[in-house]
């Protein structure tokens, strides 16, 4: 085994035996861009290795026995980028799909896109619905995939659909609690986030599960999203093993 391997085992150890293992983690997946012009080299390749540290997150969650993983890929906002590197993202997800599909289905994985799809191109479309199609009878990790996703729209989108509901008189204004609410979330199924990460050392949530996040822990890592890797995300999940979750109560 390599001295790579060996390290991984030894923090996958220290986690198993630093008590509860966050049920949902969240990353804020940034860096990729800065990654890329610090080598010289196109956007378009920091996006593209930034989709092996996907694998080796997905791989990390699985070793340590997460069972939610939300993944922050592309977001409302980036709808402003260059068209040439929307087209490159696009294409980048088509190729995911193909790749990873059908291991991530082996491996337990079930696939859900989180967002607005209808700015998607049509073979994105056509690539998300396959992976979800794939993959929707497994139950060992959810991988929740956020695309063209704001978490402002979100909320918004919920908020009309109970709204619609009560047009339709199936619910009424007083029924409406934080449980029906989080039901009308494109996250619904998914506890909230145990532990957020953010990658490359940014201070911000980015429009991001901005309802979920209310009591998550957060740790931010200097590292960019293409080199993160599972000695990243155990080292992460430490941290949050040695935190006291007081969600408001004063337990002192």
């Amino acid at each position: 085994m390599t001295e790579a391997g060996d390290g991984l085992d030894r923090l996958l150890e220290q986690v198993e035996a630093g008590g509860e293992v966050p049920r949902h983690v969240a990353i804020i997946m940034d860096g990729n861009g800065r990654w890329a012009h610090e080598r010289g080299l196109p956007r378009f390749m920091g996006h593209r290795e930034g989709m092996k540290a996907v694998r080796r997150a997905v791989t990390g969650a699985l070793e340590m026995g997460v069972r939610h993983l939300t993944l922050y890929a592309f977001s409302k906002e980036n709808w402003s980028r260059p068209p040439e590197e929307i087209a490159a993202l696009m294409r980048l997800l088509s190729e995911y799909v193909e790749r990873d599909r059908d291991e991530l289905a082996e491996r337990g994985v079930r696939v859900r896109v989180i967002g607005d799809r209808k700015r998607l191109s049509a073979a994105a479309v056509r690539s998300v619905e396959s992976i979800e199609g794939t993959t929707e009878r497994q139950d060992t990790l959810v991988l929740n995939l956020a695309i063209s996703y704001g978490s402002r729209d979100e909320i918004l989108a919920a908020t009309r659909t109970l709204a619609d509901r009560c047009v339709a008189g199936d619910l009424t204004p007083g029924d409406i609690d934080e449980a029906s609410f989080a039901a009308a979330l494109y996250t619904a199924g998914s506890p909230d986030p145990d532990l957020l990460i953010r990658t490359s050392g940014e201070m911000r949530v980015s429009n991001f599960l901005l309802w979920q996040i209310a009591y998550s822990e957060i740790h931010v890592t200097p590292v960019l999203w293409p080199d993160f890797g599972e000695s990243d995300l155990y080292e992460a999940t430490l941290e949050y093993q040695r935190r006291e979750r007081r969600f408001g109560r004063v337990t002192r």
